[in-house]
């Protein structure tokens, strides 16, 4: 026993922690998605054809055999969505973006979507954070205007040309309009769910985009991140959901940070 743990190096030390934190960080990043479920069925498909090799099935071992030779090609095609959540994350800058969203903005556009919501005005808004969101902007309407609640609300009455897509809200000011997003292809979501759900999941699940659902028929407010829906009942709820992802995020980085940051943005 001793003699092991002289033979163990810092090296080994610190690869063993590196790769726990890999394992632990893509556990957090599928739990609860479907991916968990294929990643059962691998592992089951695995544990059977070891079994058939022991029990001599010769038929069933060549089967699974064959199908675990393309083991790795299975594994990008099955979980492509979530292999792209993950090199998305770790692409990210480690720096907050600097007032992103302010606590004013936030408070615009929690008034836009109850009053939506009141009067049974469906909408599908869209902060960015890290990740970029220009194949999605590109495909609507540029605005470049300033947060407030009355355009907020004109974009998505039914008799204006852009209320069909998305808003990008960026960096504090509405960027465009009328923006198209990719339906989620998740078969397991609820039926009662629209085309604004599924949209708002599919970039959740692609992008770390904060997503605001306004439902017509139901008059909820819905609020999706990395590929989850968590339905608000009041202001309240939502502005304590949206003040813990941006205005936490702010108070909370770091001074050095806070100067790299705006040193960041300052030289291009």
């Amino acid at each position: 026993m001793l003699d092991v743990l002289r033979s163990i190096r810092w090296q080994d030390i610190v690869d063993i922690l590196i790769v726990s934190y890999i394992i632990y960080r893509i556990m957090l990043l599928i739990r609860g998605t479907r991916a968990v479920q294929m990643l059962l069925g691998l592992v089951v498909i695995t544990v059977i054809y070891f079994i058939s090799k022991q029990l001599d099935l010769l038929t069933l071992h060549w089967l699974l055999r064959t199908f675990l030779s393309s083991i790795l090609l299975i594994i990008i095609i099955v979980f492509q969505h979530d292999i792209r959540r993950v090199l998305t994350q770790v692409g990210q800058t480690p720096f907050h973006k600097m007032h992103n969203v302010a606590a004013h903005d936030l408070n615009e556009i929690i008034k836009a979507a109850f009053y939506m919501a009141r009067r049974r005005i469906g909408a599908l808004i869209v902060i960015e954070q890290e990740a970029g969101l220009l194949d999605y902007i590109e495909s609507g309407y540029y605005l470049d205007a300033r947060m407030v609640r009355e355009l907020l609300v004109a974009i998505f009455l039914p008799a204006s040309p852009m209320h069909d897509g998305g808003v990008v809200i960026r960096k504090g000011r509405i960027h465009s309009a009328g923006c198209l997003l990719p339906l989620s292809q998740n078969p397991d979501i609820d039926k009662r769910y629209g085309t604004r759900h599924r949209a708002a999941l599919g970039l959740s699940e692609e992008t770390d985009a904060v997503i605001i659902v306004v439902s017509e028929e139901t008059q909820e407010i819905s609020l999706v991140m990395d590929g989850r829906i968590t339905t608000l009942r009041d202001e309240e709820a939502l502005t304590k959901s949206l003040q813990s992802i941006f205005i936490h995020q702010q108070s909370t980085t770091p001074a050095w940070k806070s100067w790299l940051g705006k040193s960041r943005t300052s030289n291009p």
